[in-house]
């Protein structure tokens, strides 16, 4: 039966989300499990809370069906980026990026280098675990050859990885940030330029400096060499297969919509894999679904380019498809709005706004400890007061993804914290200071906003 409804109380809103939270915590940081179930049971739960206050359950299902209408445009963009990537696998694009970039490997710049080189890999792969669990295992090896501690050397690959992670229009937290506040990848990316790139310089000083102290011109590099010479025996390597992702560069360059952007780098790397690859259409369809398999017989490089396909985002849309559900009953029944009311009722300025998205983002990676979440439930959450102030929603999208991605490997129980000390056997704690990146990005989005470079206004046409 259906109830007068109401406004719902403060402590009713928090029961939502505190739920959320516990049931999020404890699957993940004790069971280990994926998030999904556990998001799917904390929607439930805000469903009924929906209930008790006078919501019917055909208002409840259409507020979910909303939910998840916002967030088609990632869900497409995410499933032809999965088809994406699978083709610049077959095509040779990624392991072109990969070994042009190992070559500036040298011993005198090796912190500096070690950053470069996650970079640009996390950039052609979309994904810092996969660029910390292959590159960044040989390259912690020459790291102590060199005799340069664990812990820097691990926060110089996590900069890295978390810059080509933050950056990349193939990662699915990139898609992720802009899809729950509101904008495109493409908006999203270009406005994240200016507050990451200063971090990023800075990152790279400090690791300059710091490299300074170290020797080691003796140092074998076999393992990078043995990664050059597999990708080499197994892929055709040319500077034209750069031309995919320079195309989707100038395609944002030039304001492309993101779908269109994304499809023309597909076609151009479809075109390179038949002609320099000799790939045949089988192949590609079968890499733009399943995925490409690296079968080069290397252990690491086989691990790191098996990847894409459209299967393989399933993962994220499925998380998008349920976050956005709880996102949409919380915002259509006015959960959202109680709980952020008194949490911004205070604040008046667009950096005041912009903390505290960063602080919720930082105090969700501590107890939901999953990077998705501390995208998704913050995003959700703030999405309606950007808009009440007149804010493009890719100020809240860069604020998502500048705290909730980053800090997310800063935070020992987080499972990107977890992943990265069985990986490179260093905990948060200890790589946590030299992870200079991951910090310095959220400050700066707090500082520059106080000069209105990381605030936007909303223009004509999203008002």
């Amino acid at each position: 039966m259906k109830n007068e409804r109401r406004k719902p109380y403060l402590y009713e809103a928090i029961l939502s989300f505190g739920f959320l939270i516990a049931i999020m915590a404890a699957s993940i940081s004790i069971y280990g499990a994926d998030p999904h179930i556990p998001m799917l049971i904390g929607t439930l739960f805000a469903a009924l809370i929906a209930m008790k206050i006078g919501y019917s359950w055909d208002e409840i299902q259409t507020s979910m069906f909303d939910g998840i209408y916002q967030a088609l445009q990632a869900v497409i963009i995410l499933a032809i980026i999965g088809v994406l990537i699978g083709i610049w696998l077959l095509a040779g694009v990624v392991p072109s990026m990969i070994y042009y970039g190992l070559g500036i490997l040298k011993p005198s710049i090796f912190l500096v280098a070690t950053v470069i080189i996650c970079s640009i890999t996390s950039l052609a792969t979309g994904t810092s675990w996969g660029t910390a669990g292959t590159i960044g295992i040989a390259l912690m090896g020459i790291a102590q050859g060199l005799g340069i501690p664990a812990p820097i050397a691990a926060g110089a690959i996590i900069s890295g990885a978390y810059f080509g992670d933050k950056m990349s229009p193939l990662s699915d937290t990139t898609n992720l940030a802009p899809a729950v506040a509101g904008t495109d990848v493409f908006t999203h990316v270009k406005f994240m330029l200016p507050s990451t790139l200063i971090s990023y310089g800075i990152t790279l000083v400090i690791f300059l400096f710091i490299g300074l102290k170290f020797g080691g011109e003796a140092t074998d590099f076999s393992s990078i060499e043995t990664i050059r010479t597999g990708i080499v025996s197994s892929f055709k390597i040319s500077p034209l297969l750069l031309i995919p992702p320079i195309a989707v560069i100038v395609s944002i360059a030039f304001k492309v919509p993101a779908i269109p952007g994304i499809t023309i780098g597909i076609i151009i790397g479809a075109i390179e894999a038949i002609v320099i690859q000799g790939a045949n259409l089988g192949e590609l369809l079968s890499a733009g679904f399943g995925g490409f398999v690296s079968e080069t017989g290397i252990e690491m490089i086989d691990k790191l380019l098996t990847a894409g396909g459209l299967e393989g985002m399933m993962f994220s849309i499925s998380l998008t498809i349920i976050a956005m559900m709880f996102g949409g009953i919380m915002e259509k029944t006015g959960q959202l709005d109680v709980i952020v009311g008194h949490l911004i009722k205070r604040i008046k300025s667009a950096t005041g706004l912009i903390t505290t998205t960063i602080l919720t983002c930082i105090f969700s990676n501590a107890t939901m400890p999953e990077q998705y979440i501390s995208i998704v439930v913050p995003g959700r959450m703030y999405a309606p007061a950007y808009r009440e102030r007149g804010l493009h929603p890719k100020t809240l999208s860069n604020a998502l993804e500048s705290s909730g991605t980053l800090t997310s490997a800063l935070i020992p129980w987080n499972t990107c914290g977890a992943f990265m000390k069985g990986i490179l056997g260093v905990s948060a704690l200890q790589y946590g200071k030299w992870a200079f990146f991951n910090y310095l990005t959220p400050i700066m989005v707090i500082l520059l906003s106080f000069t209105s470079i990381t605030v936007a206004k909303l223009d004509k046409e999203h008002a």
